[in-house]
């Protein structure tokens, strides 16, 4: 990649040959390891768990403003930011506007070294949190609206530390289920993403969290299917054409970070 040219959805690499048929066999399959998560879970199963359950959440709670500060710097170059649809295929129905941005650190246990050692406070933060799958700075833009979804297991559950949010958090909203949320600067919201979910941006600003994705804590079955499942996505073309994607873009986020030290 040369200049300043930033990848489109044109540039990703997608494999849509081999992917529905694991689609296919995913989705069949979901049903049956919700239940074997929730039968096995040793935390509710409700869709939206309160902070303490994760004892770990005190601590990134403890340094929110160093977080903030760090994706801060990274939203200077927030157009070589991907968009989630140009990471991954698979989210394009739900991503497809383009306002929805994502930084990774760590998607399911591959680090993105360069990433990590841009934002090296909170990478050295999320290394330490116990059955971590994923960690990434979730972009927002204004007016994005996220359909509609529901995440693809409920071995996982999904975190998200408020960093940056609207003057009226409250026109920013996240409804699980029939439960309507709001970010705030510095506090969690933890809920179960198996449970249907939608986004609405309402404001002019632009919302950014850290969104931590954790195994839920089982049983010694649960966490073993749990595990074997997960070592399945992992090794999918849902999480290995997203690793490739982000190549794509490295390159672009490379070109920014020259173009601002030449200013």
């Amino acid at each position: 990649m040369s200049g300043n040219k930033v990848p489109t959805a044109s540039d990703t690499i997608t494999k849509t040959a081999s992917r529905p048929l694991i689609i296919r066999v995913g989705k069949r399959l979901r049903g049956a390891m919700n239940r074997i998560s929730t039968a096995h879970s040793k935390i509710p199963t409700e869709p939206i768990l309160s902070a303490p359950t994760f004892p770990w959440t005190e601590r990134l709670t403890e340094r929110w403003r160093d977080i903030a500060q760090e994706a801060a710097t990274i939203l200077r170059h927030r157009d070589a930011v991907p968009p989630l649809k140009d990471i991954s295929p698979d989210h394009a129905r739900i991503a497809g506007d383009g306002n929805w941005r994502s930084f990774f650190l760590i998607g399911y246990g591959y680090e993105v070294a360069e990433n990590c050692a841009r934002a090296p406070v909170t990478a050295e933060l999320v290394r330490q949190i116990p059955d971590l799958n994923s960690a990434f700075f979730s972009i927002l833009e204004p007016g994005a609206h996220i359909p509609r979804h529901r995440g693809v297991t409920r071995g996982l559950v999904t975190c998200h530390l408020g960093l940056i949010v609207p003057d009226r958090p409250e026109k920013c909203v996240m409804q699980v289920e029939e439960t309507e949320l709001f970010w705030e600067a510095g506090k969690w919201l933890i809920f179960d993403d198996s449970y249907y979910h939608e986004v609405h941006n309402h404001t002019d600003q632009r919302r950014v969290i850290l969104l931590v994705q954790v195994k839920r804590p089982m049983r010694l079955l649960g966490r073993f299917a749990n595990d074997l499942a997960l070592w399945g996505i992992r090794r999918s073309p849902f999480v290995q054409d997203a690793r490739r994607n982000l190549t794509n873009w490295e390159d672009a986020y490379k070109q920014a970070e020259r173009n601002e030290a030449a200013r």
